[in-house]
């Protein structure tokens, strides 16, 4: 009867393998910092993609190339609708950083500082500085175009992206009417509207500038119209 071999230990794994003396043990690989990077890659890859060749034209492969993933990541992840969900996520996180830049944590309302005409100056002069930098003006052409000629894609960036962001204004203009600052009266929607839709307006169409200074003096012509007169 032949000897049997003695059976071998198997190798190490890299995460377990043995260190020399006195050297700290190595560490496995954390996942979800791999994770963060590659959800990172994915959104700056779909904003580029859709910035150089328009939403029709960008793909989930296109994405998970420029991104350096597996396109199956991508479905695994945004198993719905992926190119939309995936451009939307992008988008709510490009805002996030945006707060983040003027000091706001995501998700946080309008600063009320009992001053309302300076608190709106603040938000539209942030927003002013979003519509001119390149890194948010060129996807959000691309996306307002075919929003236009794909009214679900339009319809679902409104309700959850630009829906959000407008209800912010109404609430702190509901809470200068409860101040008594501003006539009760005053339609709040219509009041944002008249405050947000003349930036979109001179972003979208290009007509003239769009400053700070012209944000301010929205913010001015439309409280004429609405602070209560002592």
């Amino acid at each position: 009867m032949p000897d049997t071999p003695a059976p071998t230990a198997p190798a190490p794994t890299p995460a377990t393998a043995p260190t020399a003396p006195g050297e700290p043990a190595a560490k496995a690989p954390d996942a979800s910092r791999r994770s963060e990077r590659s959800r990172r890659a994915i959104y700056a890859a779909a904003l580029d993609l859709v910035s150089e060749q328009g939403y029709a034209r960008t793909t989930v492969e296109g994405i998970a190339a420029r991104a350096g993933v597996g396109k199956q990541t991508i479905y695994r992840w945004w198993p719905t609708n992926s190119k939309g969900a995936v451009l939307l996520e992008a988008f709510l996180d490009l805002a996030d950083q945006a707060g983040e830049a003027i000091g706001a944590e995501p998700g946080s309302e309008i600063p009320d500082t009992g001053d309302l005409a300076a608190d709106l100056k603040f938000v539209l002069r942030a927003i002013v500085d979003e519509f001119t930098d390149p890194t948010y003006d060129r996807p959000s052409r691309a996306l307002a175009a075919e929003g236009i000629v794909d009214p679900v894609l339009g319809a679902e960036f409104t309700a959850k992206l630009l829906e959000p962001q407008l209800a912010l204004f109404a609430r702190r203009i509901e809470a200068a009417q409860a101040a008594g600052q501003v006539d009760p009266e005053a339609d709040p929607r219509i009041a944002l509207e008249l405050l947000v839709g003349p930036l979109h307006h001179r972003w979208l169409h290009r007509t003239l500038p769009l400053t700070h200074a012209y944000a301010d003096s929205l913010v001015d012509h439309v409280l004429r119209g609405l602070l209560v007169r002592n």
